[in-house]
């Protein structure tokens, strides 16, 4: 039910199960996160996730909902590495987005949705108390009063909706998803990867109350001191599009 792929410098890992909206049982939510470990090592500049069918990802199997043990939360594991991944992510959002789906679409940096498609998040209708780390993720991305409405109205959110609360940084037709995720992946990767990846980790780590000083003005050094750099102000003279190598 997951599709990976690695083309040039882009990850994509497609949700493959659209007969149930590609619900993610425990078994593929850890492969999912062995996946990206495992990315993480590779020379990726950008990662796409998206879906088949009329739905990205409606969160949990409802068979593991009841049935299995959450106390070590697969699905938060799962986001938590998506989070932190080194390259950016865009969420391709190719349908609706529910439950924990809200979670996962959430954990990437970029989330380009299509017209038509919905959002919300069940747990208040079934008696379930959603994982902390995923109500965080809300109130730090959208607010702490848009949070209330997710979680505790249980509130459905239209395609307009979510491009007007920040949930969505971009609407397009159906026929303009592949496009746009195209588009957004290759600025990406055009652009240097080591002060792109070393913001997106201060921006993660400042979003968590985590931050690293030292470790950041390391990150800044290195920038500086960078063959890419050079590069960027060598570009930036001569009036050309930079070619970044990463180091």
């Amino acid at each position: 039910m997951i599709d990976t792929e690695i083309t040039g410098n882009t990850g994509r890992i497609t949700l493959n199960r659209p007969e149930t909206h590609n619900a993610l049982d425990q078994g593929a939510m850890r492969r999912l996160t062995e996946v990206l470990r495992d990315w993480a090592d590779k020379d990726l500049r950008v990662l796409v996730l998206t879906g088949t069918g009329r739905s990205f990802c409606s969160g949990a199997a409802l068979g593991d909902v009841a049935g299995e043990d959450w106390g070590d939360n697969p699905l938060t594991t799962l986001c938590n590495t998506l989070e932190s991944f080194p390259a950016p992510t865009i969420c391709a959002l190719n349908g609706g987005v529910y439950g924990g789906g809200v979670d996962l679409a959430m954990a990437c940096d970029f989330r380009i949705g299509v017209q038509g498609m919905k959002m919300f998040v069940p747990p208040a209708r079934l008696g379930i108390h959603y994982d902390p780390a995923g109500i965080a993720r809300v109130v730090q991305r959208l607010g702490a009063q848009m949070a209330r409405r997710v979680f505790l109205l249980a509130e459905n959110f239209d395609d307009q909706a979510l491009l007007d609360c920040g949930f969505l940084d971009y609407l397009v037709g159906p026929e303009d998803l592949e496009g746009k995720a195209g588009a957004l992946a290759d600025t990406l990767e055009n652009l240097a990867p080591m002060a792109v990846q070393g913001m997106k980790r201060t921006i993660v780590e400042i979003s968590r109350g985590t931050l690293d000083e030292q470790a950041a003005a390391e990150r800044i050094a290195a920038c500086f001191a960078s063959a890419d750099h050079a590069e960027g102000l060598a570009a930036m003279r001569e009036k050309r599009a930079p070619k970044f190598t990463g180091r």
